[in-house]
């Protein structure tokens, strides 16, 4: 805890306002424009740094746009996806790393197949783990967003970076641990990301239908039920108002074009009705080293105290 309240301290003693820092932990290109993104691009208006750790290349992603299935595309498609990575952080105004690790794919099949060797999902922790270390002792962000256990969805890419990330919060503070990734730096909050949860979707079912729209819900609620013994819902504590950035969010969405087909389901729900009835992107408080009172609007609830002190 030293480290944190002695550096903030000394930038609000300088007499400027210490900026607040957001870091966002992702597994692939394109996860941070699908979860927080909104957020992200208020919070960088709001006058925050944002930063995205993203920890692998997403070589092994699937070409999910057909207009982009073409032989060209598949031969370059490390450097298409890094790319696009860079026109999404340009369009959301983040700041963003690749931390250098090879995607290990989504295996499909009955038994599983092995994942391929090397890949990120068969790293040990404190390999997987030291890069992000590193990048937070070196971006020093107060607060850190995640995916949770279950990884979202149970991608191997996923689960590991939750693994990473709640290693990285928890040791970045430590002078022990990991020694060589730089000045100790302890981050005050741990959030997991509850974007994709059955509240929202009937909300946004509902309106749609009450408007005379067709809704591409259907088919997600029944999918849903089949999975529903297999996943644990997170619960929400925190819920961020950003929606009048869901438009940018979507512009940055639309950057990754190798991912995402601009006539999927992604789109179908205007965003003046998500705007209506859900405005918010939504958190699970996972850890924190500071006060704040639940439900939260703030990812930086608890913080902005500690800091301006």
């Amino acid at each position: 805890m030293s480290a944190v309240t002695n550096d903030a301290a000394a930038e609000a003693g300088a007499g400027h306002p210490a900026p607040l820092r957001l870091m966002a932990v992702h597994a692939h290109p394109d996860d941070e424009s699908s979860k927080g993104a909104a957020t992200m691009a208020w919070y960088v208006r709001d006058g925050a740094e944002v930063m995205v750790a993203t920890l692998t290349g997403g070589e092994r992603g699937d070409i999910l746009n057909k207009a982009m299935e073409r032989p060209d595309v598949r031969a370059s498609l490390p450097r298409i996806r890094r790319e696009e990575m860079d026109r999404a952080r340009e369009i959301l105004g983040v700041r963003q790393q690749f931390l250098g690790f090879v995607d290990s794919g989504l295996p499909e099949g009955d038994p599983l197949p092995p994942l391929p060797g090397g890949c990120f999902a068969l790293q040990p922790l404190p390999v997987a783990a030291e890069p992000l270390v590193r990048l937070v002792r070196e971006f020093r962000p107060h607060v850190m967003l995640t995916y949770d256990e279950q990884g979202g969805y149970p991608h191997p890419d996923h689960i590991k970076t939750h693994e990473v990330a709640v290693e990285a919060f928890e040791a970045a503070a430590d002078p022990d641990r990991y020694p060589a990734a730089g000045d100790p730096w302890q981050p005050l909050k741990l959030y997991y990301f509850a974007s994709f949860h059955k509240e929202r979707f009937t909300a946004l079912h509902e309106e749609m239908l009450r408007r005379g729209l067709e809704s591409p819900y259907t088919e997600w609620f029944e999918r849903w039920e089949e999975r529903a013994a297999e996943r644990r819902p997170v619960e929400i504590t925190t819920r961020v108002p950003c929606g009048d950035y869901f438009g940018l969010r979507d512009q940055a969405l639309l950057a990754h074009a190798t991912q995402i087909d601009p006539q999927s389901s992604w789109f179908a729900c205007p965003v003046e009705v998500q705007r209506a009835v859900w405005p918010t992107e939504d958190y699970h408080l996972a850890r924190s080293v500071v006060d704040t009172e639940l439900p939260e609007d703030d990812l930086f609830a608890g913080v902005r105290e500690r800091v301006s002190r």
